[in-house]
């Protein structure tokens, strides 16, 4: 049988090969695709022919992707795995490069692909495209972000807490859900560094404290690794900035130890933030 983890290996491969018009066949007929932080809003592809469309037309024609260091998690659900890995990205057009970081989460069935939620860095993709000067434009155009009911606060996993905790605004208890020292990453946020230990958390946290936004929870889903201590968690922080809709999406890849985080890498969307806030110049100024 076709497991999870080959039919990924199959698509990863093939991307890195270039054989775009190969990949659609890993896909089910019926097959869902989501692009949760795209660029300016959301996107969902529904069928085969709708993935073969994008593999063959945007991709083909835009960058070249050579995969590396590649994670995958297998979970508890065993048709569900979730892959991190990196990309040496290249345009076709301007010859720039850039490593990119990705995370998807692949439901597979009968040995296809049913359901693939795909979160990649679509600002070093915009920039190794000369494309940053058309992100502010996009995002002031984009129409007014669609929000989901909220997702009830529960005392669940350390990952529940730690997300509910910041939508609930108690910034000062969160430094206490990670280890003395941990290792936090922000793939996605250009000029991060590693956060190592919790007096650095507690700065993290003071400035998330002193904007204070006030958000809720929605769509939080969590992926239980067979690996005991892994953990992925998908979200999104949603409410109101400047009296519009605002919605973030995110995916947290967390290894708990002793019921303390030691190891996050949070894939949040920060070009969407920067987009719906006027501040993508600011943004792409770090990378």
């Amino acid at each position: 049988m076709t497991t999870p983890r080959d039919v990924f290996a199959a698509l990863s491969d093939g991307i890195s090969e270039g054989r775009f018009g190969e990949l659609s066949a890993l896909y089910a007929e019926d097959a869902v695709v989501d692009h949760p932080q795209a660029v300016p809003r959301p996107t969902r592809l529904h069928g085969r022919a709708a993935v073969h469309e994008r593999f063959t037309g945007v991709l083909a024609g835009a960058v070249r992707l050579k995969r590396k260091n590649v994670v995958v998690h297998e979970t508890t659900d065993p048709e569900v795995i979730v892959a991190e890995y990196d990309y040496d990205a290249e345009s076709v057009e301007t010859g720039k490069t850039a490593v990119t970081a990705n995370i998807q989460v692949l439901r597979v069935r009968d040995g296809l692909i049913v359901h693939s939620r795909d979160y990649h860095d679509y600002l070093r993709l915009a920039a190794i495209r000369d494309g940053l000067d058309q992100l502010p434009k996009a995002y002031e155009q984009a129409p007014p972000r669609e929000l989901s009911p909220v997702t009830p606060e529960s005392a669940g996993s350390v990952f529940e807490r730690l997300v509910h905790g910041v939508a609930g605004g108690r910034w000062d208890e969160l430094p206490e859900l990670y280890a003395e020292e941990t290792h936090v990453t922000h793939p996605f946020l250009p000029g991060s560094g590693v956060v190592r230990t919790r007096d650095e958390l507690r700065e993290h946290f003071a400035a998330g404290k002193a904007l204070n936004p006030g958000f809720s929870v929605a769509d939080l889903v969590t992926h239980r690794g067979t690996d005991p201590e892994v953990l992925i968690g998908e979200f999104a922080y949603q409410g109101e900035y400047g009296g519009h809709p605002v919605r973030i999406a995110n995916i947290f890849s967390m290894r708990v130890r002793d019921g303390l985080i030691v190891e996050s890498r949070d894939y949040g969307d920060h070009l969407g933030i920067a987009g719906d806030t006027g501040q993508i110049p600011e943004l792409a100024a770090k990378l």
